[in-house]
């Protein structure tokens, strides 16, 4: 059918949660072109306001994108969009992520701990037959489920 699927998160602050997830997924932030940026300020396309530095270097101010490693800079790609959005999230989200750890990856507790410590919460824990999972929120409070 030739479709392809990008999942957009709407945030108060794109690039520190693009940085949060691509660091938790082991994903990358994609690189921005600052000579493309300047070159549409020059032109009249942009103005300063429209971008920010972060971590040194010039973005958009609206947002920032990861996906994995070996896919920046292919087409398509899996990719996350983080956009900014005036308002705070306010009520539960009607979409969350499952994150599966496989065999070879962290334990599911010292996962949690490591994640509350850079910033997200616990929310609770849950099960359906033998299966458990902890439902957890980003520092931006969108939920998701590590399991």
């Amino acid at each position: 059918m030739g479709l392809h699927i990008q999942t957009t998160v709407d945030c108060h602050d794109p690039h520190v949660l693009a940085a949060w997830w691509a660091e938790t997924l082991d994903w990358s932030v994609e690189p921005t072109d600052e000579a493309f940026i300047r070159r549409m300020i020059d032109e009249g396309h942009a103005t300063e306001a429209d971008t920010r530095i972060f971590q040194g270097g010039l973005v958009w101010k609206t947002g920032a994108a990861i996906c994995p490693a070996e896919q920046v800079g292919t087409r398509p790609r899996q990719r996350i969009l983080f956009q900014l959005v005036p308002e705070p999230k306010t009520v539960k989200n009607r979409v969350h992520w499952d994150i599966h750890l496989t065999e070879s990856g962290p334990d599911k507790d010292a996962l949690r701990t490591t994640l509350e410590g850079r910033g997200a919460r616990f929310l609770y824990q849950a099960n359906e037959g033998p299966f458990t999972w902890y439902t957890m929120a980003d520092p931006e409070g969108n939920e998701f489920c590590l399991g």
